[in-house]
């Protein structure tokens, strides 16, 4: 029997960030990972490679709309399993950079499943078969999450893909049903239009991304159409009719919709099944996820839960908060806070960011405010890149300045809403210094000099 400190089940970003914390204030830590290499979810079925196969399919559609490049022959078709050779590349370096990590500072990696056995004790299968057992103080789960499957949707079916599952599509397709218009969903139907492949986008709901501010959601609805994405809001199936050659969707309304292949986007499920959770008593919700409280402590107190296995936000960048400020607890360290305000990036083509309030929660809240907006097709560096779609939304309270939310559509998105983050958490939280800092010219940064003289001059 092995005696650790803490156990930490996966090495996704809440694993490691939760491991490195330990490790730095001297804990002896294990972390048991069920692939055979680091990394979680994040690094081998959903942030890397579907933002890898983003960038592929973005410089493909940057290639082909370029007058200079498009005049030296037609741009080239490229594959899926092609694409995904880059993302294959950048996810061997991640998992080399990371077991790095763990190696350098002296967390044990175990790669097995790992089963509690009680409060204290977990079981994990050796290289030679057996089962070995390991005693620990503390355990953190950060086992991630995996999509939700329906009973009635056969999933082993070559046409019928998950969000894991798509990035093993080795058939050429013409048409795809994407069935769930949430993040996933979304960047999806604009990675397969950016390839020329026709997508009909199945919302559930009345908008796409209704928790956006509405004029974001607005612009990523018309852009996606304006591609060629039919999107399809309220409507919802009845079954799935799985063919040789295709499926078809049935839909509630009567619709019959036919494809060469469907993606199910339709929700995610916390992989706490087979972990011996409910022997422990700890609680879990209809989707498997485990209930914490706000030290991410289960209803067993020295057994935390972090990242996607807990639901909401469900981002690879809050996970690895998570996971360092469940391990401040254990050591009982003040220096990390609880993740609370968290921005949200969105990698659809172009990308979609946002931080703060939207203007129906300012609307709702009766707080008086007002907005600045800066369209990249006025930005001299949009338009020397091409990338003129988009716009940057500064929303601010009418009387103090105060920055409330940023909100950002376009190219560079989820690069450009960090300046507004700084500048709200920094202590000079005001509209002004915005308007009263040199920007270097051109760049994108420059959006937020001009959104703000925008919204000044609606004061006057």
């Amino acid at each position: 029997m092995q005696n650790y400190d803490v156990v930490i089940l996966g090495s996704g970003p809440a694993g490691e960030g939760a491991a490195m914390k330990l490790a730095k204030e001297g804990r002896r830590v294990a972390v048991i990972e069920e692939r055979s290499q680091v990394g979680g979810s994040c690094a081998h079925a959903g942030t890397i490679p579907s933002k890898a196969l983003r960038q592929s399919v973005w410089q493909l559609i940057r290639y082909s709309r370029d007058p200079l490049l498009h005049d030296t022959g037609d741009p080239r078709h490229f594959s899926f399993p092609q694409l995904l050779a880059r993302a294959r590349k950048v996810i061997d370096q991640q998992v080399d950079l990371r077991t790095r990590f763990y190696t350098r500072n002296d967390v044990d990696l175990i790669f097995s499943r790992g089963t509690f056995i009680d409060a204290h004790h977990l079981e994990v299968r050796n290289e030679d078969g057996g089962r070995d057992v390991l005693a620990f103080e503390h355990a953190i789960i950060a086992t991630g999450a995996r999509p939700y499957h329906p009973q009635d949707i056969d999933f082993e079916h070559p046409r019928v893909f998950d969000s894991d599952g798509i990035l093993k599509l080795d058939m050429p397709i013409r048409k795809i049903i994407i069935y769930g218009a949430g993040v996933i969903g979304c960047e999806y139907a604009s990675i397969f239009e950016g390839m020329g492949v026709k997508v009909d986008l199945i919302n559930t709901q009345t908008a796409l991304l209704s928790f956006l501010d509405d004029e974001i959601s607005d612009a990523l609805s018309h852009y996606l159409r304006e591609l060629g994405v039919l999107v399809r809001n309220n409507e919802h199936y009845e079954r799935i009719e799985s063919r040789d050659d295709g499926v078809i969707l049935h839909l509630q309304s009567g619709k019959k919709i036919r494809a060469d292949a469907i993606l199910w986007c339709n929700g995610r499920t916390g992989n706490t099944q087979n972990l011996g959770l409910e022997a422990l008593g700890i609680d879990l919700n209809q989707r498997g996820q485990i209930r914490i409280n706000e030290f991410y402590q289960t209803s067993l107190a020295h057994i935390y839960a972090v990242g996607d296995v807990i639901g909401w936000p469900a981002l690879a960048s809050a996970a690895y908060d998570q996971g360092r400020c469940a391990a401040a607890h254990i050591v009982g360290a003040s220096d990390v806070p609880r993740v609370s305000e968290v921005p949200t990036g969105i990698y659809t083509i172009p990308e979609i960011s946002s931080l703060g309030k939207t203007e129906a929660e300012l609307t709702r809240e009766q707080v008086p405010y007002e907005v600045g907006q800066a369209f990249f097709r006025h930005l001299a560096r949009a338009q020397i890149t091409g990338e003129t779609v988009g716009m940057l939304k500064i929303l601010f309270h009418r009387e103090t300045l105060e920055i409330l939310g940023i909100h950002c559509f376009g190219d560079g998105a989820s690069e450009i809403v960090h300046i507004g983050q700084a500048v709200m958490h920094c202590g000079q939280n005001n509209l002004q210094y915005f308007a009263n800092t040199t920007f270097n010219y051109p760049t994108m940064a420059e959006a937020y000099r001009v959104a703000a003289l925008n919204g000044l001059n609606r004061l006057f």
